[in-house]
């Protein structure tokens, strides 16, 4: 199972990669957060260009989303996925909910280290 890393780069737009385990062993050691908290984007909702406000990770548990990116890539998410989103500065992203049904996903942020 990938995890998705959507990180600021140099140029000053947000990025997304692919990451899996087996070549990012890190992503199996236990990192230290400030809270958990489930959130629910109805049906339709956008929200335009934005950064995120601190590294977390968001899993969604059910619905489908998209990430927009400034070079015009568009990149679905749904059930189970899982992002480390670390664009805090630059551009950012715009993110949207797809389909018929609400997205519920689980924000975890990152204690700062």
């Amino acid at each position: 199972m990938p995890i998705y890393r959507l990180y600021s780069g140099g140029d000053g737009e947000s990025h997304i990669e692919q990451m899996d385990l087996v070549s990012h062993p890190e992503l199996t050691s236990a990192l230290a957060t400030t809270d958990i908290t489930f959130r629910e984007s109805p049906p339709g909702r956008f929200s335009d260009w934005h950064t995120a406000p601190r590294r977390q990770y968001i899993i969604t548990i059910s619905g489908h989303s998209e990430i927009g990116l400034g070079d015009g890539t568009i990149v679905h998410y749904g059930p189970g996925d899982a992002r480390l989103v670390e664009d805090t500065t630059g551009h950012g992203h715009t993110t949207r909910t797809v389909g018929n049904e609400p997205v519920v996903t689980c924000v975890i942020p990152l204690a700062n280290q």
